[in-house]
């Protein structure tokens, strides 16, 4: 599951990549606006997150029918989720200029936003299957379909985003196209291989049939996974604004240093989701025991990766930032400097964020998604952007000060999540 996280950001850090040589406006417009796409795909993604420890739960019990029937449901869903959401992707320049963003770059983030919107439909699918065959312990083909749309990504990336293999030279509009042939591609890997492999739970049988109760019970856990995970990205997001107040250069070198920091924080997201499946099957057999060791030994990987990700980002910034920008361009000087202060804050929040999302996912694994929801929203968005706004802007420290709120905000999360999964579930 670490591995299909890591291959899952590959497809982004390509995008991110990519653009960087192409043109630096291009690189600052989709560091501000992939983060908005994120937060709004996300939110329908809570669903299919809803459905992991529900399927891993009922597997645990051999019943057959309750995994077919959440399944269906979180399809159900997050199709519905979609489909909603599209339409406000269409016309996202409107939006880029009212909150105070650069001409250029709002064009061009409009302009992606159009095209990759449509990708959030087959997206939530993906992420449906993906949660149905991870429950099943069957994360093989998950990170098998995931390496083929990074392979397949990067070759449309090089085609559509340069104009190479006679291709149109089409840039951000090119990236967003690469994206959405991707999540299609991925959808089909997942689809055919979950209908050979798991025929037992006859998935596409009557899928036109509702099924009110079990979309109740996904809708009610999935919800506030949806809210939660809105509350951290949306966090991100308007870190991104903040920094686009202050200037391309400043946006860009945000926009990299993220990007390097989300690469390894998908260690901690694989591991919490492999807890959520492990700590989900104890809880359905009322193991507490299994369920205290799983979560430990999770969090001791953890925390070895975030040791070593520490070391790499204060030992080689300067190589790992100069990786996304052109040699010959003009601002590369500039981009590297502030990028390289920003990978060092990096390495700060490393631990507060790791503590965060693996407590999400052992709560998310005893089906407690409410209370985390609310310590969640508080402390990204009551604490942590507060903090952002104030240490940038009104102590003047700039995108030193906005990522010291980013780091404010994930202590304070990891703090009152881990508090509660250890003194209300690690007793069961």
């Amino acid at each position: 599951m670490v591995g299909s996280q890591l291959a899952q950001i590959a497809i982004q850090t390509t995008d991110v990549l990519m653009l960087g040589w192409y043109d630096v406006v291009a690189l600052a417009a989709i560091s501000l606006v992939s983060p908005i796409y994120f937060t709004i795909f996300i939110v329908g993604a809570g669903f299919a997150i809803g459905v992991m420890p529900m399927v891993a739960s009922a597997a645990g019990t051999e019943d057959d029918r309750q995994v077919r029937r959440v399944t269906r449901m979180g399809l159900w869903l997050s199709i519905a989720y979609g489909l909603a959401v599209i339409p406000l992707c269409l016309f996202f320049e409107p939006f880029l200029l009212a909150i105070g963003q650069d001409e250029d770059i709002s064009i061009l983030g409009g302009q992606y936003m159009a095209y990759a919107g449509v990708g959030i439909l087959p997206a939530l699918i993906v992420m449906v299957m993906r949660s149905y065959l991870s429950a099943l312990e069957l994360t093989r083909i998950v990170l098998i379909a995931t390496l083929a749309t990074f392979v397949l990504n990067i070759f449309v990336n090089y085609a559509l985003i340069f104009g190479n293999w006679g291709a149109p030279e089409l840039g951000v509009i090119g990236a967003a196209i690469a994206s959405v042939i991707g999540h299609l591609f991925g959808l089909c890997i997942l689809v055919v291989y979950a209908l050979k492999k798991t025929p037992q739970y006859t998935l596409f049988k009557n899928f036109r049939r509702p099924d009110w109760e079990a979309m109740s019970r996904v809708f009610h856990l999935g919800w506030p996974i949806g809210i939660t995970l809105l509350s951290e990205v949306g966090l991100f997001a308007i870190t991104s604004i903040m920094m686009g107040w202050i200037g391309t250069i400043a946006l860009a070198a945000h926009g990299i240093a993220l990007q390097i920091a989300s690469i390894t924080f998908m260690i901690h997201l694989g591991l919490s989701q492999a807890v959520t499946v492990r700590a989900g099957r104890a809880w359905g057999r009322s193991d507490a025991v299994t369920l205290r060791l799983a979560c430990q030994a999770a969090l001791v990987m953890s925390a070895i990766a975030v040791g070593v990700t520490m070391a790499v980002f204060l030992l080689l910034p300067e190589t790992l930032i100069g990786a996304f920008i052109d040699p010959s361009d003009p601002d590369r000087l500039e981009i590297l400097a502030v990028g390289t202060v920003l990978l060092a804050l990096a390495a700060l929040f490393q631990a507060v964020d790791a503590g965060q999302v693996m407590a999400l996912g052992m709560l998310r694994g005893v089906q407690d998604t409410r209370v985390p929801m609310i310590m969640a929203a508080f402390s990204y968005w009551v604490v942590g952007v507060p903090c952002s706004y104030v240490l940038g802007f009104t102590l003047g420290l700039d995108g030193v000060g906005i990522w010291l709120g980013l780091s404010v905000g994930l202590a304070v999360a990891g703090v009152l999540l881990q508090m509660r999964f250890w003194t209300r579930h690690a007793r069961i």
